[in-house]
């Protein structure tokens, strides 16, 4: 098997490159006069023929490229840190995807990262085939409908970030109070539903919210309790609680992909069983991975035995892996060049 290259890691890029619509795909599946117009087409537009309804594995082993996207500035998802690398638990995950899908071909494989700070425009590229991977995505049943997900990495759910002794969560207290949220987001659906009397003060992003809390100009945030927690511990913001103690709804936290790509997703799914089952066997590295992001030292602060407890639930519905191997050495992730004009 050839040697992987110990400086792999997600790249990063602004332009994902474009399959093919889906009407070429159709085309090509008719008649041999069609083929050969399908190949043509190809052709003329630079693109290779091997292009023409590939999964996302046969692209793997082609290019030798996987390509995932999502949001940066989300701790502890994705962000950038104080060495301007690109790092977060999403991008551990994509870099075991990496690992496994290049033991899984016998050649080496790299994650191509693109920025994408738009949550719809992040759905609608997965959906139709233009990203191959986005981790770190909320699970919905409507999200479902349109694009495949794979097991849950982490859990979460909808609470409210406010200055500790101020509001205890009790949807009655929320009326007539100003409460932030990311515009268009499953905080802001389940505010309403809660507490349509709530001022709804609506942001771009979880930061901004954040960061009007702490400047007093709402008094909460409603939103992904992962996120609101990083968001605040990355803003070094002191004082402040999530409420109420259960979330008002919950929903796990995994990696989405295009629909009917089911090798892709199995070896997805192994790559995140394994970082599981490793936590739960004391794997130094699989360990560390979590810690790093969600342990009592690391962004989240959670404790071990909630940890244990989530990724046991998680892993009753599959094989247990008995010994895992140890992964990969996840490789230094790249800096974030600057934005294109």
């Amino acid at each position: 098997m050839p040697q992987r290259d110990p400086s792999s890691g997600p790249i990063l890029r602004h332009h994902p490159w474009h399959r093919l619509p889906s009407l070429l795909q159709r085309l090509g599946t008719s008649t041999g006069r069609v083929v050969g117009l399908g190949a043509g087409l190809l052709a003329a537009l630079g693109l290779p023929a091997a292009a023409l309804a590939e999964t996302v594995i046969e692209q793997a082993a082609r290019t030798g490229e996987i390509t995932m996207a999502g949001p940066v500035g989300v701790v502890p998802l994705a962000f950038v840190d104080d060495k301007k690398q690109l790092v977060g638990y999403s991008l551990d995950i994509g870099r075991r995807i990496e690992a496994e899908v290049a033991d899984y071909l016998g050649r080496p494989v790299k994650v191509v990262y693109t920025v994408q700070e738009d949550t719809a425009a992040l759905f609608r590229d997965v959906h139709r085939g233009d990203v191959d991977l986005a981790c770190g995505v909320q699970f919905t049943w409507e999200r479902e409908m349109h694009v495949d997900f794979s097991m849950p990495f982490a859990l979460s759910g909808i609470r409210l970030l406010t200055r500790q002794g101020t509001l205890d969560g009790a949807p009655a207290a929320l009326a007539g109070q100003r409460i932030g949220v990311v515009k268009d987001s499953l905080g802001s659906a389940t505010l309403t539903a809660l507490q349509p009397k709530a001022v709804t003060v609506p942001f771009a992003g979880i930061e901004p919210a954040v960061r009007a809390l702490m400047a007093g100009k709402v008094a909460a945030v409603a939103g992904d309790s992962l996120l609101l927690a990083g968001a605040v511990q990355g803003l070094g913001g002191k004082g402040y609680g999530l409420v109420p103690a259960q979330a008002f709804s919950h929903f796990a936290v995994g990696c989405m992909l295009p629909e009917n790509q089911s090798t892709f997703r199995n070896l997805v799914n192994l790559a995140i069983a394994k970082l599981l089952q490793g936590y739960l066997n004391g794997n130094p590295a699989d360990v560390a991975t979590v810690e790093r992001w969600l342990g009592p030292q690391g962004i989240l602060e959670l404790p071990p035995e909630v940890i244990r407890a989530y990724f046991q639930a998680v892993l009753l519905g599959y094989e247990s892996i008995r010994a895992p191997a140890a992964p990969a050495t996840p490789s230094p992730a790249s800096p974030v060049p600057a934005a294109p004009r």
